[in-house]
């Protein structure tokens, strides 16, 4: 697949996806959807990589769905429909299930699709000056149906209704109150901080538990008490026979440094 929307790069185990449309804010349509998609599906297959950077070009981050794709939509029949949304769906799911940290990079606008974008990601620092976010989809007739149900996961049901429901565009300030974000920091800091993080998580944490922290987190969410204790058990017994588990556990009783 030839990529027009995006970029991709890895250099020292971190990945680095980023929206190159900005001309048109980096919105999204069906092609920015399915480059995403094949660029994350090239983060899991590539075990140099062990985190990932989703950043952008440009003054915004990601504006939300193109016009030009939404007047596209708007004649859709229900299968078509189905389709565009189950793409979504597939892009959103991919970033939140992904067995490595992911951390979005965020300047200016991230709206509607965009906004949900930096919401299933496990790490949103956010350019203080200029970051925006913003649920705006009730605003044109629509609803933020996907990314409702990793918001609720984020912030809690009664904050997601607020956001949803009133549609309103906060700065990285509230975003971080909400805890919607992980941390506001100085602009011109953003890919300097971000890159960091990325290097503290790839230098002081084993990949195999991140992965499989990031796999409990997806699946007990919901699930009875008894379920998810009953799975978060056999998880931690597995965790253990691991080859990052024995290695660790080994520098740990010796007191030596582990090379991740």
């Amino acid at each position: 697949m030839e990529f027009y929307r995006t970029t991709y790069s890895v250099q020292k185990r971190v990945a680095r996806i980023t929206l190159n449309w900005p001309e048109k804010n980096n919105a999204l349509d069906d092609q920015m959807v399915s480059e995403l998609i094949q660029a994350f599906v090239q983060t899991q297959r590539d075990t140099h990589v062990h985190a990932v950077i989703l950043r952008a070009e440009g003054d915004s981050f990601c504006s939300g769905v193109d016009p030009s794709h939404l007047q596209r939509i708007s004649k859709y029949d229900f299968s078509q429909n189905l389709q565009d949304s189950t793409n979504l769906m597939k892009l959103f799911q991919h970033i939140y299930t992904l067995r490595k940290p992911v951390i979005a990079l965020v300047q200016g606008t991230a709206l509607a699709g965009g906004c949900g974008l930096a919401t299933v990601c496990d790490f949103v620092l956010a350019a203080r000056e200029t970051a925006k976010f913003g649920y705006t989809e009730a605003q044109i007739g629509f609803i933020p149906a996907i990314v409702l149900i990793f918001l609720v996961r984020r912030i809690g049901e009664g904050r997601a209704r607020e956001l949803a429901l009133q549609g309103n565009i906060i700065n990285a300030e509230k975003a971080f109150e909400l805890g919607l974000i992980s941390q506001a920091v100085p602009a011109i800091e953003l890919e300097k901080i971000g890159t960091q993080l990325a290097n503290d998580l790839i230098t002081n944490n084993s990949g195999t538990s991140m992965g499989l922290i990031k796999e409990l987190l997806a699946r007990v969410h919901g699930m009875a008490t008894s379920d998810a204790l009953e799975y978060a058990s056999h998880l931690n017994a597995l965790t253990r026979m691991t080859d990052d588990c024995k290695k660790g556990i080994e520098a740990f009783l010796n007191s030596k440094p582990i090379n991740w």
